[in-house]
């Protein structure tokens, strides 16, 4: 078992444009479940050459980075954070595109807290190294049925382009912004050069399928959510933010709901609001859900 803290540490922004993220290795070396380790999303699981933070990398970078920490295919990989559950859904959907299988822990380190379980710290004897745990190295191909099957493998992934062609009705599908209603609605401070939203697109924010304690509302919540998208039939889901974190949250709900058509505009906000060409709307939207 491989057992990941994926906590990256994202301040509200204090006025537009004011972007600050940092590492949640502080945080895992104060707390973390025993045996764990961290992995800064950062700079790990992403593609530093991309224009804009957290952007996926390619399927075998992906399964080389999980390989680095010792995993092959015999591993059960299970992910967690701090709380907020969004960057364990985050790594989730990374390693789920890559054809690697992988748990989050519902509600994170909070959830295993209250059920009164051990909890380490750098200062514990379980975690004498920053990287926690023991790396095993595999032999051979360690993902060979994934890589495999990334011939026949859907992306679950699109680009701006694609994202742009469903907001201009060129294409098919629901573009469904993650983010809270002040942020989709443009009165509020963002992080990013501009406020508001994809034109075209409704809102069902990613916090709204959790409970007061941070997990995942029951089946039949997630189920009743899911249910205020609009004719789901009509194309894919099509998932967007403020840069792809809210939304995986929102994809790993929509998935246990069964919606299975699922794509993510990986880029989100970040990269559409950078291009001053492109539309932003604000205000209250008709047909919001």
């Amino acid at each position: 078992m491989l057992v990941l803290d994926a906590t990256v540490a994202l301040a509200s922004p204090a006025h537009d444009g004011d972007y600050r993220a940092a590492s949640g290795a502080g945080a895992w070396a104060g707390a973390h479940i025993p045996g764990s380790r961290h992995v800064d999303l950062l700079t790990t699981f992403t593609d530093p050459a991309a224009p804009y933070h957290f952007a996926h990398p390619s399927r075998d970078a992906t399964r080389r980075e999980l390989a680095s920490l010792g995993a092959d295919e015999r591993t059960t990989v299970v992910l967690y954070d701090q709380g907020s559950l969004q960057w364990a859904a985050r790594l989730w959907w990374v390693l789920r595109d890559a054809g690697v299988r992988a748990r989050v822990l519902d509600g994170g380190l909070p959830a295993w807290t209250d059920a009164g379980l051990p909890v380490a710290s750098l200062t514990t004897a379980s975690s004498a190294a920053p990287s926690g745990g023991t790396v095993r190295p595999p032999t051979g191909h360690p993902f060979p049925r994934a890589a495999a099957g990334d011939a026949t493998r859907t992306s679950l992934w699109t680009d701006k382009d694609g994202a742009r062609a469903v907001s201009e009705g060129r294409a098919s599908g629901i573009l469904v912004c993650a983010l809270g209603a002040a942020h989709f609605e443009g009165t509020t401070s963002t992080r990013y050069s501009r406020r508001g939203r994809i034109p075209g697109s409704v809102s069902l924010p990613a916090q709204d399928f959790l409970d007061g304690d941070g997990r995942l509302l029951a089946d039949a919540g997630l189920s009743a959510r899911a249910a205020r998208l609009p004719d789901r039939n009509a194309g894919p889901v099509v998932l967007y933010c403020g840069g792809g974190i809210s939304a995986s949250l929102s994809a790993l709900a929509l998935t246990l709901a069964g919606v299975d058509s699922l794509v993510m505009y990986d880029g989100s906000l970040e990269e559409w609001t950078a291009d001053p060409a492109l539309p932003l709307l604000t205000g209250v939207a008709r047909g919001a859900v």
